[in-house]
């Protein structure tokens, strides 16, 4: 039986490379080892585990269903190894070096001017590395270690346990075209919405998953035309007359030249729950916790959310 000392955190590297890339010479290529030398590693691992881990051919490389198996493994043990390096790193101090932040797209463009600037002056040791995705798409990167965090909607499924910070509630308002008979009114009920032809995102958003259930509910019809982010949707409602739904914290800018009819929702009416977010057990979570404090303090034009 294989032990330990017949197994390298290197090999398990060069085999999740092959199962990302699908392909040993790029595999190679992010190592930055020569092929004949990744291959040689993945072959001395095949043979330590007794199972094959790839199959391939001149025109392509599969992941085995055993290979498939042991990837996930691979993952966890690389990921595991690398939070050992992170908290050994910070131990002295949590609020030093890189932090690999995550932020969907329909909030990232309304926070990050504001917010960053107050991070940096609050950890001047904190190297902030940020990248703007889709919540599935960071989540599976948080998963993986690839994110320290992610300020995403906590309204969604997110598909794995996290730990978290309420930053702020982030409520709906429906917007529509000058002289739509929405405008008449002070305040929008869902029923409202009933046969109006409603403007929505691209699948992928978690902002789209939640209209598009508010929608559906009241008898809205989505039009035939789906939108890659708030601009464009806010655009569309003045090109197509119809309407849409916007996050209270996207309308100061999206509405700026107050082409917009904006309404918001009678109360109780519908809204997201913005929250920092981070894997169960990270080495630097109660930094994560003071970072979150400080979003919440100056998070913009909203009032922030209760601590959960």
């Amino acid at each position: 039986m294989a032990s330990l000392n017949d197994i390298s955190l290197r090999q398990l590297e060069y085999v999740v490379a092959v199962a990302d890339t699908l392909g040993f010479r790029r595999a190679a290529g992010q190592c930055h080892v020569s092929q004949p030398a990744l291959s040689a590693q993945i072959q001395q691992l095949e043979a330590v585990l007794g199972v094959k881990l790839f199959e391939r051919d001149a025109r392509r490389v599969m992941l085995t269903p055993a290979g498939g198996e042991l990837v996930v493994r691979a993952r966890r043990v690389l990921r595991e190894a690398e939070d050992l390096l992170k908290a050994a790193a910070r131990m002295g101090d949590p609020f030093a070096g890189p932090l690999h932040l995550g932020v969907i797209p329909t909030v990232a463009p309304y926070v990050l001017p504001e917010v960053v600037p107050a991070l940096v002056e609050h950890y001047p040791k904190l190297k902030l590395r940020l990248r703007e995705e889709k919540t599935a798409l960071l989540m599976r990167d948080l998963d993986e270690g690839r994110l320290d965090a992610a300020l995403l909607a906590l309204d969604t499924e997110l598909g794995r346990a996290v730990e978290h910070e309420v930053i702020a509630e982030d409520p709906f308002v429906v917007a529509a075209p000058p002289g739509h008979p929405l405008e008449r009114k002070k305040q929008v009920r869902l029923r409202d919405l009933d046969d109006e032809d409603v403007l929505l995102l691209e699948d992928g958003h978690c902002f789209r998953s939640q209209t598009l259930a508010l929608c559906t509910r009241v008898g809205a019809r989505e039009v035939d035309f789906r939108a890659t982010s708030l601009t464009t949707l806010a655009q569309m409602v003045m090109a197509s007359g119809s309407v849409t739904l916007l996050p209270q914290l996207a309308v100061s800018m999206e509405n700026r030249q107050g082409q917009l009819v904006v309404r918001p929702f009678a109360p109780p009416g519908p809204g997201r729950t913005i929250a920092l977010v981070w894997r169960p057990g990270h080495p630097r979570q109660e930094a994560l916790r003071a970072i979150a404090g400080t979003l919440r303090s100056v998070w913009p034009g909203l009032k922030a959310g209760a601590k959960r």
